[in-house]
């Protein structure tokens, strides 16, 4: 039991990455808030998972919602000790000039500005205290861009840095803040970085990654289980690809 008497809130956690990570650290020990926008299919997977898990409908992208959600989850646990912000969205793969501004700022306000309001909820509960773990997911769009996904990439590039320097600057405070780069998944977002999701893209994505197929939730989740744990009482300011090598 890595994570036992462990407290996480997690978000988009009703499906993909999101889920397999809430799955795993509930069998490892923690309790845990599943923070989705569709507050229903929270609830399904909390009841799924079952042990203590809870659920809470949460818009990332939006202050007063990340704040609601955080005093809930903090009220029902007693305190936090992880968070994982892993809610994300992209725009289709198409050239850059087509995206709409409205698809590039919802882009932005999920991905990055989600980690800003979190950060804003979160970080004084973990100074008061003695300190926590936040963990973002990435992405290797950040580090090894493919085209057609411009702002898409430009979006986890930021969230990749931010980590990194919010490690930084919260080390003092014995709050270790890392994340975590997957290479594309089998999640519903598949088909959105494919364009469309054929055999013939699915061939062109997988022939990018060495090791041969698309990462797994459960290939996150285990990365994120080590990062979230004692284990890595030392590691702060990593940015893990857990890519099959798609980045070397």
């Amino acid at each position: 039991m890595r994570l036992q008497g462990k407290t996480a809130l997690i978000t988009g956690a009703a499906q993909g990455f999101g889920l397999g990570i809430a799955e795993t650290f509930t069998r490892e020990g923690a309790r845990v808030a599943v923070l989705d926008i569709n507050g229903e299919k929270a609830k399904e997977a909390a009841a799924a998972i079952g042990k203590g898990a809870i659920a809470v409908a949460c818009d990332v992208a939006k202050a007063a919602s990340v704040d609601e959600a955080a005093k809930t989850v903090i009220g029902a646990f007693g305190k936090l000790d992880i968070v994982v912000n892993n809610a994300g969205i992209s725009h289709r793969n198409q050239p850059m000039l087509d995206v709409s501004e409205d698809e590039f700022d919802r882009v932005f306000a999920v991905n990055v500005k989600s980690i800003y309001l979190m950060a804003k909820a979160t970080v004084p509960h973990f100074r008061a205290n003695g300190g926590g773990v936040i963990l973002n997911i990435g992405s290797t769009a950040g580090i090894r861009p493919r085209p057609g996904l411009t702002w898409y990439n430009g979006s986890k590039g930021a969230a990749n840095l931010m980590s990194q320097s919010m490690a930084v600057e919260l080390a003092p405070d014995r709050i270790r803040v890392n994340a975590i780069a997957p290479v594309a998944g089998e999640t519903p977002l598949l088909a959105t970085f494919m364009g469309e999701d054929t055999p013939e893209k699915r061939k062109a994505f997988t022939a990018t990654i060495p090791w041969g197929r698309f990462s797994t939730p459960q290939d996150i989740a285990n990365a994120a289980l080590f990062l979230c744990s004692d284990e890595s009482e030392m590691v702060t300011g990593s940015v893990l690809a857990v890519d099959g090598g798609r980045c070397v």
